[in-house]
């Protein structure tokens, strides 16, 4: 599954390639993001050094990203470039080794790196976050202890490797200057991955959400806070509505949340609201760092300002100005290829075409404040929010 977006003024090609392959899919901890860093670091005509210097030398920009549901491998690089490219990206793809000794490389950094992140109120935070979210066990909230990284064999990599890197189990997206011969070229390309049938999606199971999750660190200076709940995802018919009424509360730097906990009362320096999309889920959350005497009266003051949005009309000249900004920074986003590329793979990875695009700007231009006070009503009851604050 090809789709193609011929546009831009520069001879550039991008093509990104998204496997279902996320983290929820792996049999053992970390085993995903494992296989997907790993599949450029030797293969059998290249070493890794070598693969490195060939991306340096053709001006190759080449990046790997991989979330819950699944794992992205893109490259950029010059149309003269793409024959090349193709060639150094089809051996990546098709002939990774997973070599024992770049597994033991990869696995002592990233132990080290990861341990260093959890000493971070904010990254703790997050993680705790997903585990009051969905579950401890949910393949949405898990999280793993760094040691289990030395369970990891090159075995299992490449199980999972062989098992979620097929012809089934992918789309594509290629962006850039791409005339009828370029797209020939990519889908040539990927008529190598085959047609075998994608694995079966496993599902995910109810969640099981904690109210309050509070820890605590001696001589703490700041508080990483997150408030938020389970919702549903994209393909929702209030999906849109809500991704506007997190705007008015805490989605750009002048909103209702900024105000107060930064301008007013000086907080935090930052403070957003954000509705996010997972695959089978979606959900709302509030995320703040602020001043550890603070702790306490932050969190009453976010809770108030949802209340208001709850109970108020929002007045028109604030929700116009919603409007814009929303509006804006989707112009911005879809300024050029690789951003409409980007706005596609979303799409596509909800199950929409981009025609879900022109529908989420109807919606925010024609949305009405009595629609917004509705939705939050309905959907942001503080009672049934999972609040999680590391620090102070």
């Amino acid at each position: 599954r090809l789709w193609t977006i011929d546009a831009g003024t520069q001879p550039l090609v991008r093509l990104s390639l998204v496997f279902g392959a996320g983290t929820r899919y792996q049999p053992a901890a970390f085993a995903a993001s494992t296989a997907l860093n790993l599949m450029s670091e030797g293969t059998a005509r290249y070493t890794a050094a070598r693969i490195a210097e060939m991306f340096d030398f053709y001006g190759i920009y080449y990046d790997t990203s991989i979330d819950r549901d699944y794992s992205v491998v893109t490259v950029s690089c010059l149309s003269r470039f793409l024959d090349r490219t193709l060639e150094i990206l089809g051996e990546i793809l098709f002939e990774p080794l997973f070599p024992q000794r770049e597994l033991e490389i990869y696995v002592s950094k990233r132990k080290q790196q990861l341990t260093i992140e959890r000493e971070k109120p904010s990254y703790q935070a997050r993680e705790r976050f997903s585990e009051a979210l969905f579950g401890k066990d949910h393949p949405y909230g898990r999280v793993s202890p760094a040691a289990e990284y030395d369970r990891l064999t090159a075995a299992a990599i490449r199980t999972f490797y062989d098992t979620y890197y097929t012809g089934g189990n992918l789309f594509a997206v290629a962006s850039g200057q791409i005339g009828p011969q370029t797209a020939d070229t990519l889908a040539a390309f990927l008529s190598r991955f085959g047609s075998e049938t994608a694995p079966a999606d496993p599902g995910i199971p109810p969640v099981s959400p904690t109210s309050l999750v509070r820890e605590k660190r001696a001589g703490a200076l700041q508080s990483s806070i997150r408030i938020g709940k389970v919702l549903f995802p994209k393909g929702h018919p209030d999906f849109n509505g809500m991704q506007v009424a997190a705007t008015v509360l805490g989605g750009y730097f002048g909103s209702r949340l900024v105000k107060n906990l930064r301008e007013d009362k000086g907080y935090t320096y930052g403070i957003y609201a954000a509705m996010l999309n997972m695959q089978h889920t979606g959900y709302f959350a509030v995320a703040s760092d602020v001043t550890a005497a603070a702790t306490d009266d932050a969190v009453a003051e976010i809770l108030q300002e949802v209340e208001r949005l709850r109970t108020e009309t929002v007045p028109a000249a604030e929700l116009d100005m919603v409007r814009n900004i929303i509006a804006g920074e989707m112009m911005r986003i879809l300024d050029g290829p690789f951003g409409i590329a980007d706005v596609t793979i979303e799409n596509v990875q909800c199950g929409m075409t981009n025609e879900a695009t022109a529908a989420f700007f109807d919606e925010v231009r024609t949305i009405t404040p009595e629609r917004v006070r509705e939705l939050a009503a309905r959907w942001l009851d503080p009672a049934s929010f999972t609040t999680v604050i590391v620090g102070a």
